[in-house]
């Protein structure tokens, strides 16, 4: 039987805290789901699943310790200082 280890990461308070700053000016409010390592027991499998944030029905992937941030999967990344106008692009349209 595979025997799946999940254990959750916490977010880095200092990217927490960057984002909720520009999430303030943009007046918006996100939604932070921790992300979480998992790994079957007996191998050296691992997976880790990144951090989720949801700003305006929009998926942000972010690493802790990470100046970049992807938007909805792993193709597009953008630093996380330009999210402040990537957001008000998005709210202004």
């Amino acid at each position: 039987m595979i025997n799946v280890i999940t254990k959750e990461i916490d977010m880095e308070e200092s990217l927490k805290k960057r984002l909720e700053i520009i999430c303030d000016f943009c007046n918006t409010t996100p939604t932070i789901i921790n992300g979480s390592i998992r790994k079957i027991d007996r191998t050296n499998l691992n997976y880790i699943d990144l951090h989720r944030i949801i700003i305006n029905n929009t998926m942000f992937l972010a690493f802790n310790y990470s100046n970049e941030i992807c938007i909805n999967n792993l193709s597009k990344k953008i630093k996380i200082s330009d999210l402040e106008n990537y957001e008000l692009k998005i709210v202004l349209r």
